[in-house]
């Protein structure tokens, strides 16, 4: 399978950045094809405008050029895993303003949705399972990624993957490296 890999995190060589590198390792290793993308180091702009979102009463719509080509980069690939870091209880305003341009009406939902197979969200939390669970952070985070963006551009097979304790220190670090690696052996 072909897998894209998001990535959205200001620091290449932050955990958020091994996480990902270790997924597409894991990938690699069970036979998939990675592709992937690094908002932040690529430039990508995340404020979406007019012409990001044309004509939104038709279907035949001319997106920007910037849009088209994460466009492009999503049709090549069969499935997608977007890996970053959980602030404010949801996706960094990176990955956000790159659902926002790219995941068009009419592209993503809509008249048409996404051809993925599958679909999953990595999050890292510098917390613990059992506060998420207390304070609903886990069901509301993943409701929102997984029913509100995914399955609602037609990609049921999605899953969220909350990695905690982000912040323990280099045994944690290398353990949720680990977990990383397995994630993405074991993905299909």
């Amino acid at each position: 399978m072909k897998v894209l890999v998001v990535l959205a995190h200001p620091r290449r060589d932050s955990l958020t950045g091994q996480i990902a590198d270790a997924v597409a390792d894991g990938l690699s290793q069970s036979g998939h094809r990675t592709e992937f993308a690094d908002l932040y180091r690529e430039g990508f702009d995340p404020l979406l405008m007019p012409e990001d979102e044309p004509d939104v009463g038709r279907e035949d719509k001319v997106y920007s050029d910037a849009v088209r080509r994460e466009m492009a980069r999503l049709d090549r690939n069969e499935a997608i895993i977007l890996v970053f870091p959980i602030w404010w209880w949801s996706f960094p305003a990176m990955m956000k303003g790159w659902v926002d341009r790219v995941w068009n009406k009419d592209y993503a939902y809509g008249s048409r949705h996404l051809g993925h197979r599958k679909a999953l969200a990595i999050g890292l939390s510098a917390s613990d399972a059992q506060t998420y669970a207390t304070t609903g952070q886990d069901v509301a985070i993943e409701t929102e990624v997984v029913k509100g963006v995914f399955q609602y551009c037609g990609i049921d097979d999605a899953g969220f993957i909350f990695l905690h304790h982000s912040t323990e220190g280099e045994s944690r670090a290398a353990d949720m490296i680990r977990e990383a690696r397995d994630i993405g052996r074991t993905f299909a």
